[in-house]
């Protein structure tokens, strides 16, 4: 079947509209430049600042592994995904030059799906599922803006709040629930101008028409049935930048030993289980170090037992038999999802920087390699110079050299890449 993506026809005068959204931000309220700004736009830009959006910011990552997967799970639009996807990207998907996107009715985006450079590239700007696009977190962007109005909106390139976000053009429309007209999600087409085209706006209305429909025979139909479980949020290890890791459970925080935080973050990068020795090895670097390790096992099961009771600690192997995810490896899933500005504001430092034990020394050297190797590999130049910035880029001559390849001849940014280069005789 072939794409539904037509051509979009002339884009809008992005340095008028750019200029005039700086001037809105300075506080021209009065200036004539605004007046030529589509009105649905302008307001949303002011709705923007009295929110005190930051026009270069990051969308909050709201949602991520299992948080991510248990609300989509329980989330109303689950089941009509299969008609989302036949209508907004029938035939080859990798090929549409779109992607689509459904959030919940607060923005946050719980399924992308489509055309996989695409996907990537907007994944710079923080667009990946978790992520919250609301108004009062980026501004004006097709998703947040049509909740915020309660109908379908276009967005074109240079009219949106952020400017990391204007090379793109999108439509999006909300979902009523069919029976009380409530807000339950919203739906959104994101890629080049073909994505704000006129077209776009009809077949993503007619989308929304066809899954509203599609829930309310599903009800009509549907027999009583006792209410769902939700799944228990798992557990968090934050352990970025920290000597004590933090453990994040149950909506409190328990700041544990180092040394339980290193046994608690080996054994949650590997799920499958360590043996006695395989874990003395990796903690006090020596697998005849069981009877060191063992009491400190028993003791770290109490603290457990206290802390995060569905979360413990199995023997032959040690394995833990609770939901458990770390702050490590969320980083290094964001940067496997392509969002890499976000993965590199979420670098808050090595894990467990103090730590002398060579399990823990092994995986920082290999969350150093994933950073690095993504950035020069896959990277915008907004994310490459963000690394540029950690401690992790600050000496890497190669990829200063690539950043300067990247920025435009004129740019500014320029002048401090050289300086840099220079003083490390690059």
């Amino acid at each position: 079947m072939p794409s539904p993506w037509a051509d979009a026809g002339p884009t809008p005068p992005r340095v008028a509209i750019e200029r005039a959204r700086d001037e809105l931000l300075a506080g021209h309220d009065e200036d004539p430049r605004l007046g030529e700004v589509r009105e649905l736009v302008r307001a949303s830009w002011v709705r923007s600042r009295g929110l005190l959006v930051a026009p270069d910011g990051l969308p909050t990552l709201d949602f991520s592994g299992g948080e991510l997967a248990d609300h989509r799970s329980a989330h109303p639009l689950a089941p009509v995904i299969d008609t989302i996807r036949g209508l907004l990207l029938p035939g080859d998907a990798e090929g549409s030059g779109v992607v689509v996107a459904i959030g919940d009715a607060a923005g946050r985006l719980l399924w992308i799906e489509g055309d996989r450079a695409v996907r990537r590239l907007v994944g710079e700007s923080g667009f990946v599922e978790g992520a919250n696009w609301s108004e009062a977190r980026v501004g004006t962007a097709a998703p947040g803006t049509a909740l915020a109005l309660g109908r379908s909106v276009q967005v074109r390139g240079a009219e949106h709040f952020n400017r990391h976000v204007r090379p793109w053009s999108c439509t999006a429309a909300p979902v009523r629930d069919p029976e009380t007209g409530a807000i339950i999600g919203v739906i959104d087409v994101t890629g080049r101008d073909l994505a704000a085209a006129p077209q776009a706006q009809l077949l993503v209305d007619a989308t929304v028409r066809a899954v509203e429909s599609d829930l309310l025979i599903a009800r009509m139909r549907a027999q009583p049935a006792p209410p769902r479980r939700r799944a228990a949020t798992p557990a968090l290890l934050r352990v970025l930048g920290r000597d004590r890791g933090a453990l994040q459970a149950g909506g409190s925080v328990l700041e544990l030993s180092a040394r339980h935080a290193e046994i608690l973050l080996m054994l949650a990068t590997h799920r499958a289980g360590l043996s006695a020795e395989q874990l003395a090895e990796r903690v006090y670097g020596d697998p005849r170090a069981v009877g060191t390790l063992r009491p400190e096992v028993v003791r770290l099961r109490r603290v457990l037992a206290g802390a995060a009771p569905g979360l413990e600690i199995a023997s032959r192997p040690y394995r833990l038999t609770g939901a458990l995810e770390t702050d490590a490896e969320g980083l290094t899933s964001l940067l496997d999802r392509g969002a890499h500005r976000v993965a590199v504001a979420a670098w808050e430092g090595d894990p467990l920087p103090g730590s002398l034990a060579p399990g823990v020394a092994e995986l920082r050297d290999r969350i150093r390699a994933t950073l690095r190797a993504t950035m020069l590999d896959d990277a915008g130049t907004d994310a490459l110079l963000a690394y540029l910035r950690t401690d992790v880029g600050a000496d890497d001559v190669e990829a200063m050299r690539l950043a300067l390849g990247m920025l435009p001849p004129r740019s500014p940014r320029r002048a401090g890449l050289v300086a840099r280069l220079e003083a490390l005789g690059g």
